[in-house]
């Protein structure tokens, strides 16, 4: 199959550790063939995929100045200028949410026929387009009416968010998304728009694997941005309904955790179409960590801001201390907000326990952070990622973290959960491992075992096979544009029941290694007798041609693939 991964930015989920997720996926399916499409800042250049056994590499520059280009003629501006204010009046009237997908499709159309999209989204008419509909009564401005300053921003950052409408990758050639039998959004948002335009104009399925939910991420973020508030809602309100879109076209839905999959389906993920696919890592063949150090010693990692809460990591460790004085803590990790090394500095101080905790910075890695220690603890108010959790089991390390997020789901009955902000009960689990040894082997083992189980890579490389066969199985070719005749797959069905990479048949219009085409066409071009005396059917599996009826159908399949079958019928040996 023809797959096209869709990834945004130099850093996401899919590239962050050696050889990347994608890289993993990929080199997991050699038998597909893989094309990368990612959007990049524009101020920045482009750094390597590191992504090897692609069969291309396409980029656009996505945050930034926007690219050059002519603006469109004044009768096609009417069209641009109704479908951007319908748009915008999806975002902030009370009762537009139904035309957010029709306005994104009407621009992403008018934006193919002329390529003036880009330049028209900077454009005084769009600005005074957005300025219009969001001032009109009754619009959601959430604290205020907008300046024009609000509209300058919101209208540039709904520009470089829109950008992927106007990529030159839709055409129906070998390097275009139409061209493609299936597309992989990695990481959700703006990289999405590329596979709802292409199911818009091809009917192209897409998957969407989300590591760690774009939108949750938007709301968190735009706590912070340096915008107004009616800038931040009405750019939360266009990722909400861009992820709502999203999840509705997805052909299919594969979060990292159930925790996600909660927060996908309260946007509107279907049942249904969704089946839970750890991260996976390469860290499962990591050999567990060595002699434990010779003073009891807790190790806590994550970034040192409110969110992960140290400070109910030293409350707990001054319970701990005054129970086991020979106890110590190593804190993992820079500093994540202003000033709150030293805050937490002066905590211990103040709780009389600096001299036994080192704040140690960013470890050479994780596993050497793990070694340090008897046992890892997480406080964190929120786990969305279970990535470092599985990392930590993975040591050998019995672990203890707060009943947050993901860390129920991953840690399981493997090691110990305790109420967030309760130093008590976290300093009770601490002592409880730190002075019984034979407990906190059998639970480092235990999580070891378990998280080699759940984060393999093999496991997740054949999930994401067994949902590329099955997607592709109920889109069986898609039509250049409507009037023309179906371009089937790369390879032909019989290639994954029977054949093998060396012995598949060629791709339709293809030579065959026998000598003339192989296709759909070639494989049904003849009809004969059949041992029973009805009519038979040439068909290639594997590099033999074989003329089969209803009644050898089974015998063949089972012969060739190992597939029991039940019944034979007509339909079948026609299917065949």
């Amino acid at each position: 199959m023809r797959i096209a991964l869709l990834t945004e930015g130099t850093l996401t989920t899919a590239q962050r550790d050696a050889g990347g997720w994608c890289g993993r996926l990929v080199d997991g399916l050699p038998e597909h063939e893989f094309r990368l499409y990612r959007l990049l800042p524009a101020d920045r250049p482009a750094p390597p995929t590191g992504v090897p056994g692609l069969h291309g590499v396409h980029e656009l520059p996505m945050w930034g100045r926007r690219p050059a280009g002519r603006g469109p003629t004044a009768l096609r501006r009417r069209a641009y200028v109704r479908a951007y204010e319908e748009l915008v009046r999806a975002l902030v009237g009370p009762g537009g949410r139904d035309g957010f997908g029709p306005a994104l499709y009407r621009l992403a159309e008018l934006g193919r026929e002329d390529d003036a999209l880009p330049a028209f989204l900077a454009s005084g008419h769009a600005h005074r387009a957005l300025e219009r509909i969001w001032r009109m009564p009754g619009a959601d401005t959430a604290g205020g009416q907008p300046l024009v300053c609000d509209v300058l921003v919101a209208a540039d950052l709904l520009e470089q968010c829109l950008r992927p409408l106007s990529a030159p990758w839709y055409g129906t050639g070998a390097a275009g998304l139409g061209g493609a039998d299936l597309c992989h959004v990695v990481g959700g948002g703006p990289a999405a728009l590329p596979a709802l335009v292409a199911r818009r104009l091809h009917g192209v399925p897409f998957v969407v694997t989300e590591h760690g939910l774009h939108l949750r991420e938007q709301y968190r973020g735009y706590r912070s941005a340096p915008y107004r508030w009616p800038v931040r809602a009405l750019l939360l309100a266009f990722f909400r309904q861009l992820t709502e879109e999203t999840y509705r076209q997805a052909a299919a839905l594969t979060p990292g955790s159930a925790y996600d999959r909660q927060w996908q389906q309260r946007v509107g993920g279907d049942e249904a179409r969704t089946r839970i696919v750890p991260e996976g890592t390469p860290a499962t063949g990591r050999p567990a960590a060595g002699e434990e150090p010779a003073a009891p010693t807790l190790v806590w990692a994550g970034a040192l801001e409110p969110g992960r809460d140290p400070e109910l990591m030293l409350h707990a460790f001054a319970q701990v201390r005054a129970e086991l004085p020979a106890a110590r803590l190593r804190m993992y990790g820079q500093e994540g907000a202003p000033g709150y090394l030293a805050h937490c500095e002066a905590i211990a101080e103040r709780l009389g326990i600096a001299g036994a905790v080192d704040f140690a910075g960013l470890p050479e890695s994780p596993a050497a952070a793990w070694e340090s220690g008897s046992a890892v603890v997480f406080s964190a108010l929120a786990q969305r990622s279970p990535r470092l959790l599985a990392d930590a089991m993975l040591s050998g390390r019995a672990v203890v973290a707060t009943e947050v997020g993901v860390a129920r789901e991953v840690l399981g009955p493997a090691g110990l959960l305790v109420p967030p902000r309760s130093p008590r009960a976290l300093a009770g689990a601490c002592l409880a491992l730190l002075t019984d040894h034979e407990r906190r082997s059998r639970l480092g083992l235990a999580g070891r075992l378990r998280a080699q189980e759940r984060f393999a890579v093999e496991p997740v490389v054949g999930a994401f096979r067994e949902i590329y066969l099955d997607l592709v199985s109920r889109y069986p070719a898609f039509p250049a544009r409507p009037g023309t005749p179906a371009r089937p797959f790369a390879r032909p069905a019989e290639y994954w029941v029977a054949g093998s990479a060396s012995t598949a048949p060629a791709p339709a219009g293809e030579p065959s290694a026998a000598g003339g085409e192989a296709g759909p066409e070639a494989a049904g071009r003849a009809e004969t007798a059949g041992p029973a005396g009805g009519p038979g059917r040439v068909v290639t599996v594997g590099s033999a041609v074989r003329t089969v009826t209803a009644g050898s159908v089974a015998a063949e399949v089972r012969k060739r693939a190992g597939v029991t079958l039940v019944k034979a019928g007509p339909a079948l040996a026609e299917a065949l």
